[in-house]
């Protein structure tokens, strides 16, 4: 009998807020940092910008029914801070806010339950400009936001991630200036944002929980998965122990415990208060309690990983990869395994149902000469990647959905347009939406949750 996915396994996809709605003077919305970013001369791809983008903000529907066509069960999307709020704080912009009513009402008529992530890295410029994560107001900023939108959302959204991918958007935004805000903080400063994240995350949590008591809550941080290489006990701790740790180059953002212990265990890891502890925040242990929220779900975006051995002492070395290694568009390399060894390690540490919410490949496609878009490089990608995850439950792993990214091509920050994701092709000139092969083939998977993935593929190499 074909192997499937758990009874009531959620099947998604996703997309964010900047990245696909457009419209960015439209009914009030106010500029975010990501508009001023994408203005600047030499931050983004051949100067592209997310003013208009995939136009959601005026297709939506469309798009709503394109998500309902798959037979996915969810969608997570992101809400514009700036649209809602165009100063951050303060006034709501009705007008935005009756966006998401009509977004949310779409999905729901078609059957699509939506997830909603408060922040996808959109900060209102307004806010910036008072600081940003810098200023400790910023958590209670953020707080009021939330706020607005589990008041008006809440009655039919019971979904929620508060803060997507903060190593990326402090790791590239803050510290290394490749995203917006496009800053380069000294580490004191890149700290004090990351604590100041954190206590906004947290209370945001006890914002939706006061307006929505059925309000199910998670967030969604970065997956930075070392796996082993081989099964051997060794291999398999020195991995464990490096995807919880902090490594100890300049990249040491890019890592889940400083984040994730928090929020999830109530305290900073002891590694990194050691490396860290004297630039703190002075009276950082006061924000614990604040930060320190129960949580529903852990959400993980999750794409590549470092493949990892112990060596004779224990210690965990990051392996070289074979010359000819298979990549994506984007350079990065495909390896499945981060889909079996991530949810095992992040689930043995925090104990939480995991939620795959972002995984996928940017892939070579275009319009081939029989008018369709042929990208089965994508299809074997999920293929090997949906696979690992399924051998990742059946080891005890509790995953509970699968949001594949993205449903639409997209606005891929400072690649601007060169970068394709989604299941359905986007002509940037004309906006006309074309399915890919990659979207039949998961309306597939969906169908029959899982049980159409072959039993033996060949190795990838």
């Amino acid at each position: 009998m074909p192997m499937r996915f758990p009874e009531g396994f959620e099947w998604g996809v996703a997309a964010a807020a900047y990245q696909i709605e457009g419209a960015a003077d439209a009914d009030g919305r106010g500029p975010s940092i990501w508009d001023t970013f994408a203005q600047t001369p030499q931050r983004v791809f051949h100067g592209h910008t997310g003013a208009r983008a995939c136009d959601h903000f005026h297709r939506f529907a469309e798009d709503a029914d394109l998500i309902a066509g798959l037979g996915a069960r969810a969608y997570r999307l992101s809400v514009s801070w700036p649209r809602v709020l165009p100063e951050g704080t303060g006034k709501v912009n009705e007008a935005g806010l009756g966006f998401y009513d009509r977004l949310v009402d779409a999905l729901l008529a078609r059957g699509v339950t939506p997830w909603i992530t408060l922040f996808h890295w959109d900060m209102p410029q307004a806010v910036f400009d008072r600081g940003g994560w810098l200023n400790r107001a910023s958590a209670d900023w953020f707080a009021e936001f939330a706020a607005v939108m589990a008041d008006r959302l809440g009655d039919r959204v019971k979904h929620w991630f508060t803060i997507n991918e903060p190593q990326v958007f402090l790791g590239l935004g803050h510290a290394g200036g490749e995203h917006a805000p496009g800053m380069r903080y000294a580490l004191p400063e890149v700290l004090r944002a990351c604590h100041h994240v954190l206590l906004a995350h947290g209370r945001a949590v006890s914002a939706i929980r006061a307006q929505g008591k059925q309000a199910r809550v998670g967030w969604a941080p970065h997956g930075s998965i070392r796996y082993p290489l081989t099964v051997e006990p060794a291999d398999v701790e020195a991995a464990r122990r490096a995807t919880l740790g902090i490594p100890a180059g300049d990249d040491w953002y890019f890592n889940t415990s400083w984040y994730a212990d928090p929020a999830l265990l109530g305290y900073y890891p002891e590694e990194g208060i050691v490396r860290f502890g004297s630039l703190l925040p002075t009276g950082f242990e006061d924000d614990y309690a604040a930060i320190h929220q129960p949580l529903d779900f852990f959400g993980v975006n999750i794409y590549q990983g470092h493949p990892t051995r112990a060596d004779e002492a224990g210690n965990a070395v990051e392996q070289p990869r074979p010359p000819g290694y298979p990549h994506t568009m984007f350079h990065w390399p495909v390896e499945p395994e981060v889909l079996y060894w991530g949810p095992k390690f992040l689930h043995e540490r925090y104990r939480l149902p995991i939620y795959i919410t972002e995984n996928g490949c940017a892939a070579m496609d275009w319009v081939h000469a029989d008018g369709a878009v042929h990208d089965a490089p994508r299809v074997d990608y999920l293929c090997r990647h949906l696979l690992a995850l399924r051998r990742a439950i059946a080891d005890g792993a509790d995953v509970r959905g699968y949001f594949h990214w993205s449903i639409l091509d997209n606005f891929e920050w400072a690649e601007g347009y060169r970068m394709r994701f989604g299941l359905v092709y986007v002509d940037y000139a004309t906006l006309e939406r074309i399915p890919k092969d990659s979207y039949r083939w998961y309306q597939q998977v969906i169908r029959t949750n899982g049980a159409c993935l072959p039993e033996n593929p060949a190795p990838l190499r």
